[in-house]
């Protein structure tokens, strides 16, 4: 299991779908909003959450497809699919190599982008929180979705449209507590949820993911 962690490590920075991309995309959309809404110091600090929140989102979206295509263009989903590693455990995997190579990057980078929208000083935490634990989610779900659209030709498209609104619960939760925290308000019960989403993912989307990729080898 440690050794599919690694190998989905390596071909995960090597085959472009890497931190780098959902950086590099994740600053973009922080650079553009102030563009787009004016300066207005104020109107940025109060939607800076939402925006950056939606922002990892989407940049956590552009990998998914990389997720199981390459081991399907080079056999190598039919080996995995018959070695003695249970195919649940081969999606956690790759979800955790998702997640550490795209997920945890924007975790870490979240806080220096929220200076750039002017994020207010109780935010940071709160913000680097919800992300810690709802990223998780993201990318569980965004490994089923791979699942689903394996093999397909131009599965991106279809892939997007099949998460986007599987992403809607976790991307609700998670601005709420980092607005929360920004405004200084009680988190309430949307820390909860959002670990509870983010827990009921991870027991519940592997086994989704691995009945989907069974009926797409058949």
């Amino acid at each position: 299991m440690i050794g599919l962690l690694r190998r989905d490590l390596a071909l995960a920075i090597r085959a472009g779908g890497g931190f780098g991309l959902g950086l590099a995309f994740f600053l973009i959309v922080v650079t553009l909003v102030p563009f787009g809404v004016g300066p207005d110091t104020a109107i940025l600090g109060r939607i800076a959450p939402g925006i950056l929140w939606l922002g990892a989102l989407l940049a956590c979206l552009l990998s998914l497809d990389r997720i199981l295509a390459l081991d399907w263009e080079d056999g190598s989903l039919d080996l995995l699919a018959t070695a003695p590693i249970p195919l649940e455990g081969v999606v956690v995997m790759k979800a955790a190599a998702h997640w550490l190579t795209t997920g945890l990057p924007l975790v870490l980078a979240a806080p220096a982008l929220g200076v750039l929208m002017n994020l207010p000083g109780p935010g940071y935490g709160w913000l680097t929180l919800s992300l810690a634990l709802g990223t998780p989610a993201l990318s569980v779900i965004g490994a089923f979705g791979a699942a689903l659209t394996v093999g397909l030709k131009r599965g991106g498209l279809l892939l997007s449209l099949l998460v986007l609104p599987l992403y809607v619960p976790t991307l609700i939760f998670g601005a709420e507590v980092a607005r929360r925290g920004a405004e200084g308000l009680v988190i309430g019960a949307a820390l909860p949820l959002l670990a509870g989403i983010s827990l009921a993912c991870i027991a519940l989307m592997p086994f989704a993911a691995a009945a989907a990729i069974r009926v797409n080898l058949r």
